[in-house]
């Protein structure tokens, strides 16, 4: 047995789930609504000189940062902890396969179901959008949804490389919703708490440079700055630059020389949140006595 023939079982099982078509419906609602508020209100979401398809994009953007790590969570966590707690996975194993091919189908197979139920949201989402704003630029959607669907993918091995660390269901809930609140709610404190202790316990009157870099570490600061990154023009439009995603180091940090300052930083970061947690999942799977 292949990766690949168990990314297609883990898929058509998901597909056959109403939990997933819910998760679909709820993202295909809230796009919809997101990008109808934007467009008919766009003064509440810090657009006062109206709505463009560059803006709608970038709202989606912030949409879509929250949502994937929730969906992920919701889609994941149980992909092999699950598993093991039940002990199904010892009849997977006892199959012609190895537990590489296991975990890597389980990856992409988890990775397949968040990336299609997002791209349906997205797609529906930007074309109620467009057909209100009567503009739309198809090369700079294709660059939004691809990306996107990568970020979910992300996700999906992070969660997954999660639930691998564990034979029990509980355990592999709170380290999802412990990476979730670190990552992705909290962690706006961190770079300043760094700052703090090594300034010798007081906060400078501007920020050194590498404060801009530790405010990428999250998996949704990367994706913002790697749209950013990818659609420089959109971004000038929108006036979106990567602090948002993070603390605020101001746009001439951003702009400046070094690699680690330059939006370009969140796909690198990006590409390390998909290489580290799946080596650390898959060691822990393979060590792991089922």
């Amino acid at each position: 047995m292949t990766w690949f023939t168990v990314a297609k079982k883990d898929f058509r099982d998901a597909v056959q789930s109403r939990a997933l078509w819910a998760l679909v419906t709820v993202f295909v609602l809230f796009s919809v609504i997101s990008a109808y508020a934007y467009v008919e209100v766009p003064e509440m979401f810090g657009a006062p000189a109206g709505a463009t398809f560059g803006g709608l994009i970038f709202f989606l953007v912030g949409v879509t940062g929250l949502f994937v790590p929730l969906a992920a969570i919701v889609v994941c966590y149980k992909s092999l902890a699950g598993e093991r707690e039940l002990g199904s996975i010892k009849l997977l194993l006892s199959l012609p396969t190895t537990r590489l091919n296991v975990y890597v189908g389980k990856v992409v197979g988890r990775a397949a179901v968040l990336a299609f139920g997002l791209g349906v949201g997205l797609l529906i989402g930007l074309g109620v959008g467009s057909v209100l704003l009567g503009a739309v630029d198809v090369l700079s959607v294709l660059i939004f949804v691809l990306v996107t669907m990568a970020f979910a993918a992300i996700y999906a091995g992070i969660m997954v490389g999660l639930s691998a660390t564990t034979g029990s269901t509980s355990r592999a809930t709170t380290l999802a919703l412990g990476f979730f609140v670190i990552f992705e709610l909290f962690w706006d404190v961190v770079p300043m708490g760094i700052l703090y202790v090594v300034e010798g316990f007081t906060l400078p009157t501007e920020l050194p440079d590498w404060i801009f870099l530790v405010t990428q570490v999250p998996p949704s600061a990367a994706y913002f700055s790697a749209i950013v990154a990818l659609l420089p023009d959109l971004a000038d439009a929108a006036n979106a630059e990567p602090a948002q995603a993070g603390a605020d180091v101001g746009a001439s940090s951003v702009a400046a020389d070094p690699f680690y300052l330059s939006p370009e930083v969140g796909i690198l970061i990006l590409g390390l949140w998909l290489i580290i947690p799946f080596a650390v999942g898959y060691y822990r799977f393979n060590k792991s006595d089922m």
